[in-house]
């Protein structure tokens, strides 16, 4: 079992342009590639997880997503991304397949979860990172550590210790600073 780094994609892996699946308008967030390098070289494997009800209100389709992805890929070159998923749905969506209550929207650990079993990671060595708490909420239910990117991004500040991130920082270049001064090499490495 290997460790992951758990990323979300708007306002963490990029900046957050509400509902944007304009390719031209995607770009990485300052460091983010030499922070992702670094979580790569040290073993981490990379995967997205994306709250994203444009889906579900109707705003772009789930096809457009697949471009996003490509694009992410991409623009991170020869550093690989293990997976990206992403849930498309919303209680209130105007699309009726789509409003739904979910296990795979954040805070909910639905997408961790089946990442981790999809990839084959170890949850207990792997972090999740996200500039709102319910991206620490849904990091430390699937048995993770958390790292919240505190760049004005969160806007509903409802504290409880799921809700609590194990470190606050202000970019993805001190969350691997922080990440990569406790990585412990796997037993059959060390």
């Amino acid at each position: 079992m290997i460790p992951a780094i758990f990323l979300d994609k708007d306002g963490t892996l990029i900046p957050d342009i509400p509902y944007n699946v304009d390719s031209d308008r995607i770009i990485l967030s300052d460091g983010a590639e030499i922070a992702l390098r670094s979580f790569h070289n040290s073993g981490y494997r990379l995967i997205v997880i994306s709250n994203q009800s444009g889906v579900a209100r109707g705003y772009f389709s789930e096809i457009a997503l697949a471009k996003v992805e490509q694009c992410l890929r991409t623009l991170l070159n020869e550093i690989p991304l293990t997976g990206f998923y992403y849930c498309p749905h919303h209680p209130q969506g105007s699309i009726i397949e789509y409003a739904i209550d979910c296990n795979c929207r954040k805070p909910k650990p639905g997408l961790i979860l089946q990442a981790a079993q999809t990839h084959h990671i170890d949850l207990a060595r792997s972090w999740m990172i996200g500039d709102i708490l319910n991206d620490v909420e849904a990091g430390r239910n699937a048995g993770c550590k958390t790292i919240l990117i505190d760049n004005g991004n969160e806007t509903e500040w409802i504290r409880s210790p799921q809700r609590s991130p194990h470190h606050k920082v202000s970019n993805l270049l001190e969350a691997a600073q922080i990440i990569n001064a406790s990585y412990v090499l796997p037993r059959s490495l060390s």
